[in-house]
C-alpha cells in the first residue's frame, strides 16, 4: 500500500462514536465512490486496522471514549502504517496541519460532506 493512489481506490475507515454522525459521514462518503469501515471508537478501529490490508484512510473524530482518543490513534497509525493517510475531526479543537500526523488534514465540526471528500483527496 505505499505511494499514492486515488481515494477511490483505498477503504476509509471511519471512527466516530456518535452514531448519528458517523452514519452520515459513512453514507456521503458512499455516495461519492468510496468504501467504507467504520468504528465506534479508536480501540476499534486500532482492531480492524491490525486485521487489514486494504485502509488507505482513517478518517476519525478526535474526542472519544476508550483507551486512546483519536489524536492518539493518528499518532500510532502514523508509526505503524505510514502510509495511511489521516483525516481528523473536532467540534472541541481545531488543528493545523503541522498538529496532524503526517500533516494530514483537519476539518471543524459541523463539516459538510464535500468538505471531508475535499479533504481526502488532498490527504492521498
Amino acid at each position: 500500500m505505499s505511494g499514492k493512489r486515488a481515494p477511490e481506490a483505498s477503504v476509509i475507515l471511519v471512527v466516530e462514536d456518535d452514531d448519528h454522525v458517523r452514519m452520515n459521514a459513512v453514507e456521503a462518503l458512499q455516495d461519492n465512490g468510496f468504501s467504507v469501515i467504520e468504528a465506534r471508537h479508536a480501540d476499534e478501529a486500532w482492531s480492524i486496522l491490525e486485521s487489514r490490508g486494504d485502509i488507505g484512510v482513517v478518517f476519525t473524530d478526535i474526542d472519544m471514549p476508550g483507551s486512546m482518543c483519536g489524536l492518539t490513534l493518528s499518532e500510532r497509525v502514523h508509526r505503524a502504517w505510514p502510509e495511511i493517510r489521516l483525516v481528523l475531526t473536532s467540534g472541541r479543537h481545531r488543528l493545523s496541519a503541522r498538529d496532524v500526523p503526517d500533516h494530514g488534514r483537519f476539518v471543524a465540526k459541523p463539516y459538510r460532506a464535500s468538505e471531508v471528500i475535499d479533504a481526502i483527496h488532498h490527504a492521498v
